[in-house]
C-alpha cells in the first residue's frame, strides 16, 4: 500500500471521528435544547453531517475540489456504511452471539474499508464538465 493512500486512511478516520462528534453533538442539541422529536432529531443530525463529511473529505481526506456531481454521489458512501453496519450487527449479534450493546462499535469499524473505497471513488473523480 503507498504512503498516499494511508495517508488517506488516517485522515479519513480523523474526518469520520469529527463526524460522529459533530453528529451526535447536533442529535443532543435538537433533542435536548430545541426539543425536537428524536427520529426528527436524527434526520436534521445525520444531514447536516453528511454535508459537512463531505467537504471535509473533499478538502482534508482526499485534498479534491468539491462539486455538485461528487456532491450529489456522496451519499451512496452512507448507504454502503448502513448496510454494511446493519448487516454486521445482525451477524455479531445472531450468529456470533455478541453483546447488542458492543456490537454496533464492532460494525462501525468494519464498516470504515467500504466506506474509504467508496468515498475514494466517488471524490476522486475527475470534473468532467470543464474543458481545457
Amino acid at each position: 500500500m503507498n504512503k498516499t493512500i494511508l495517508f488517506e486512511i488516517a485522515r479519513f478516520v480523523i474526518v469520520g471521528v469529527i463526524n460522529t462528534l459533530n453528529y451526535y453533538l447536533l442529535y443532543l442539541i435538537s433533542l435536548h435544547l430545541l426539543h425536537i422529536p428524536y427520529l426528527i432529531s436524527h434526520i436534521i443530525a445525520f444531514v447536516i453531517s453528511m454535508i459537512g463529511s463531505f467537504f471535509m473529505n473533499s478538502y482534508f481526506t482526499y485534498k479534491t475540489k468539491p462539486t455538485l456531481k461528487k456532491f450529489l454521489q456522496f451519499p451512496a458512501t452512507y448507504v454502503v456504511n448502513i448496510t454494511v453496519t446493519t448487516a454486521s450487527i445482525f451477524i455479531l449479534v445472531e450468529w456470533l452471539g455478541l453483546n447488542e450493546t458492543i456490537s454496533p462499535l464492532i460494525a462501525s469499524f468494519l464498516a470504515i474499508p467500504f466506506t474509504f473505497i467508496i468515498s475514494r471513488k466517488i471524490l476522486h473523480q475527475k470534473n468532467t464538465s470543464t474543458t481545457r
